[in-house]
């Protein structure tokens, strides 16, 4: 079980600024575990909004072309490098990679792994790992809000945005959630009021909703439309931006639009009126690496152990052979899905 030597890993690469067609398949030998490393053997990995910036070249820092892309992954270890316990090999972990999880199997540093129960589904588990940890930290670390608050989450039909709905439901929290409508029935069964995103009077019918204002806002969105999502908030509230998703087929720098974000949020926040603003940042604190896991781990616990008392039901868009991640990347791009498009191993 600790031998890699005969194994090989199949992976995508992107190769450049390509359509999803232009998606790679490569077959290489698997190397053994270095040192403080185990290999996982994928179970589930996701497709997120930064695999489709990083395929534009507009994720904020990704590594220079070719690389193989993949933000997380469950997976079980089939072999532990020198230094890590052996007991790890045969169970099953979640790991948060930023890039490499589109693989049938990967080297991954032992401390940044956490353990999965072996109930759940790897795919139900993949659909609330960033997304989970993103929507638990927004709502419950940043925006902070109180039970019987009210928020508006924009793409309330998204893998962040069906699970910040349903967590803010559990804790007490009137939604607000916008989608197009085809997605209105999903928003309403999650526990959310539907706003139709495509009305160019959108943010009138939240008014309308919403007379006193709001407690947050979450806006991945970005663009000239972040305004509107402050004017939506009552004293005291907050705007939590986690995204430029208007800016993703713009062409040019890739962290321009970050920075023009950031510094407009950092201008709000020293307006007297209240309100406050924030980017949403997952890599925050990166570099005091234990506090980081460590928090990455206990916030993840909190959202699993949601999904096995049955508070959160994972949103599944899709389940898609790795081989064809091609297509899982044109789904996942193609708005019209609920939730999550998500890699499985080939059979």
């Amino acid at each position: 079980m600790n031998d890699t030597a005969t194994a090989s890993v199949t992976e995508i690469v992107l190769s450049g600024k390509v359509e999803p067609t232009g998606l790679q398949v490569r077959t290489r030998p698997l190397p053994p575990p270095a040192p403080g490393q185990v290999v996982l053997r994928m179970d589930a990995t996701g497709v997120s909004f930064a695999e489709q910036q990083m395929r534009r070249g507009k994720y904020y820092d990704q590594p220079p072309f070719p690389f193989v892309p993949g933000y997380d992954l469950v997976g079980t270890v089939i072999a532990a490098g020198p230094g890590v316990d052996a007991t790890m090999i045969g169970k099953r972990f979640a790991a948060v990679t930023k890039i490499g999880a589109w693989a049938s199997h990967l080297q991954v540093d032992a401390a940044d792994l956490v353990p999965v129960p072996e109930g759940p589904d790897p795919a139900a588990v993949e659909t609330l790992l960033v997304n989970g940890i993103t929507a638990w930290q927004m709502l419950h670390q940043m925006a902070r809000v109180r039970p019987g608050g009210t928020i508006v989450v924009l793409g309330a039909n998204g893998g962040v945005g069906t699970t910040l709905v349903q967590l803010a439901r559990h804790a007490g929290i009137t939604v607000i959630g916008t989608a197009s409508a085809r997605h209105h029935e999903t928003v309403r069964e999650l526990g959310a009021t539907p706003v139709d995103y495509r009305d160019p009077h959108m943010y009138d019918r939240i008014r309308r909703l919403a007379p006193d204002g709001v407690d947050a806002v979450f806006d991945h969105v970005g663009g000239a439309g972040l305004v509107e999502s402050w004017r939506l908030l009552r004293r005291g509230g907050t705007l939590v931006s986690y995204g430029t998703a208007t800016t993703k087929n713009e062409d040019g720098n890739s962290q321009l639009p970050v920075l023009k974000l950031f510094a407009r949020l950092v201008l709000w926040n020293h307006l007297p009126n209240g309100r406050s603003a924030y980017f949403y940042n997952f890599w925050a604190g990166r570099r005091r690496a234990d506090a980081f896991r460590d928090r990455l781990r206990e916030d993840l616990t909190q959202v699993l152990r949601l999904l096995a008392d049955g508070v959160l039901v994972p949103q599944i868009a899709a389940r898609i052979p790795l081989s064809d991640a091609a297509s899982a990347l044109t789904l996942a791009e193609s708005r019209t899905v609920t939730g999550k498009v998500v890699l499985v191993p080939d059979a």
